[in-house]
């Protein structure tokens, strides 16, 4: 079975930091690409962050950009997103994402919040 549990949310103050991780397991995660997508309350989707099969590569939306940083430990099988200089704005349920060609895969999400 495949499963991708979000854990790292929780309250903090704007300025702050969080590191959010998503433990995969139940397929290869080493040959999956692996993304951070979040949705805010009222929005639609918006993809945040995205890292490469092998770590190699990573790729960020302009409104977290020098802010957060993906990475990945292909050994552990688990995906981060270090969160830093947290605003309102960046509050969201964050769910990680693995994709390869057709397959698709998401998480159950965690809730961010920012607030003071």
């Amino acid at each position: 079975e495949v499963q991708l549990v979000e854990s790292g949310g929780g309250m903090v103050q704007p300025g702050g930091s969080l590191t959010l991780s998503c433990a995969a397991s139940g397929f290869t995660f080493s040959s999956y690409d692996m993304s951070w997508v979040r949705q805010a309350p009222g929005k639609g989707p918006e993809w945040v962050s995205a890292i490469n099969s092998d770590g190699g590569r990573t790729y960020y939306a302009d409104s977290v950009k020098g802010r957060f940083t993906i990475s990945r430990d292909n050994a552990k099988n688990t995906l981060y997103l270090q969160m830093n200089n947290l605003k309102p704005e960046d509050t969201a349920v964050y769910y990680c994402r693995a994709t390869r060609g057709s397959y698709d895969y998401w998480g159950q999400g965690t809730q961010v919040t920012v607030s003071s």
